[in-house]
């Protein structure tokens, strides 16, 4: 089967590759649609690995996917042939300690597409599990289905922020994660949410969203906006979506006294973590890893039209431009916030 293979660092081939097609009882056949390209699946072509996970054998990118139901395992009642769907990435073990008690996303076992050894979904067909597998309501495109997954990261932070009605945050960082926690916050009840980040058009397109105040730290102090929007008080939540070690050490002072930091952004390396700071404001600090259980709720948010994922699509590719996507990903152009790759018309 054909499939976009990052062969090794630095090297993608668009190629055919034998993958798994035999269909369990519990499994279905998907038609892949559509694939976003995500900052991981990036990172691995321009690094070949990310933490402890490392690019050692051939491996099919993509993570982010929505397609059409083409098979059903025998033990499958709840899809039909032609059924659209989002797929869940990550399949743990289902008997294990942590998916027993709802946190399968910190499960050891599981497997998640396009992370080493374990290939990704840009190719025409996967078989999935049906009970990862999600279906789309009718005014759902597949372009929407396949921005659910990094939707759901925002979820994620929202869900762990354990967001007040009326709350203000603060998200530092305006990528693409960055504008999902923010949707993700105001759609979970925050009042407004501010956003920081150094790329002007990056924080435009945020400012679109009725409830974002885009903050261009460049260009304006972000102590002063947050003081400024909050009455001297300071955030009730921090959202850190950046990444970048430069935000740690003046953290804390955003927050309001018993305030949350939820960290979100995954530094590559070790940062500096002022917990003094935290400790007489009594921060509560939250961390994510990916998500569990909010796809469903993702897709009705979308569905509902409280979330309007379709601006944050810079720009579509064939599945034939794969490798042209994905440089168009490393050039990393400051008006794009997530390029996709359309497998079928």
């Amino acid at each position: 089967m054909k499939a976009l293979v990052l062969e090794k660092k630095g090297v993608l081939a668009l190629r055919e590759i034998d993958l798994p097609s035999h269909v369990g009882p519990n499994d279905v056949k998907i038609a892949i649609h559509t694939v976003g390209v995500c900052g991981s699946d990036v990172h691995y072509y321009t690094h070949g690995a990310i933490g402890k996970f490392v690019v050692n054998a051939p491996m099919v990118l993509g993570h982010e996917a929505a397609g059409t139901v083409v098979e059903l395992g025998s033990d499958v009642k709840n899809f039909k042939v032609g059924d659209r769907v989002c797929m869940e990435p990550g399949v743990p073990n289902m008997n294990s300690r942590a998916t027993k008690l709802g946190i399968y996303n910190l499960d050891g076992d599981l497997t998640f597409w396009a992370t080493p050894p374990d290939h990704g979904c840009l190719t025409p067909e996967v078989v999935h599990p049906a009970a990862f597998t999600y279906k789309l309501p009718e005014n759902v495109s597949f372009a929407e289905g396949a921005m659910v997954e990094p939707f759901a990261v925002g979820m994620q932070a929202a869900t762990r922020a354990h967001i007040t009605p009326g709350d203000v945050a603060l998200v530092t960082g305006c990528g693409p994660i960055g504008i999902m926690v923010a949707l993700a916050a105001l759609s979970g009840g925050c009042s407004k949410v501010l956003i920081s980040d150094v790329s002007a058009p990056k924080l435009k397109i945020a400012a679109q969203y009725p409830g974002i105040i885009p903050v261009n730290i460049l260009e304006q102090k972000l102590a002063d906006a947050v003081l400024a929007a909050t009455d001297g008080w300071g955030v009730d939540i921090l959202f850190e979506a950046s990444g970048s070690p430069r935000v740690y050490p003046t953290m804390f002072d955003h927050v309001r006294p018993g305030g949350t930091v939820v960290i979100v952004g995954l530094p590559v390396d070790p940062v500096d973590f002022n917990i003094p700071a935290a400790v007489v404001k009594e921060v509560r600090i939250e961390t994510v890893f990916r998500y569990a259980n909010v796809y469903d709720r993702a897709i009705d948010l979308i569905a509902s039209g409280k979330v309007n994922l379709k601006p944050l699509i810079s720009e579509t590719f064939s599945f034939e431009d794969s490798i042209k996507a994905f440089d168009r990903a490393v050039e990393g152009r400051p008006t794009d916030v997530k390029l996709q790759i359309r497998m079928s018309t």
